[in-house]
């Protein structure tokens, strides 16, 4: 399982994020979303730690925190959920990739 870290600040780094979360345990991965078209941060990270009960920890000490002027959200990361696109023109609109 992972945590999600939102309400990020755009100038957070891998490392930072790494640090403030190695200090509740293992971080095994830290990964941060980047908009296709820009490459800009998209606000928001996924951070994988070692043990159920280090995500734990993190969660706790972390939800609500003020870190680089920011109030953070933390909360175990949900399954990705499928979408569907919707495309047309006019009103006239389909689903694409809907299964």
């Amino acid at each position: 399982m992972s945590v999600y870290v939102g309400n990020l600040s755009y100038e957070v780094t891998e490392e930072s994020l790494n640090a403030i979360f190695a200090e509740y345990g293992s971080v095994k991965r830290v990964q941060l979303p980047t908009d296709r078209e820009t490459g800009q941060l998209r606000g928001f990270g996924f951070v994988q730690m070692g043990a159920d009960a280090e995500e734990t920890a993190a969660i706790d000490a972390l939800d609500g925190a003020e870190w680089m002027g920011r109030q953070l959200k933390v909360n175990k990361a949900r399954p990705r959920e499928d979408r569907c696109s919707f495309g047309g023109d006019r009103g006239n609109y389909s689903f694409r990739n809907c299964y």
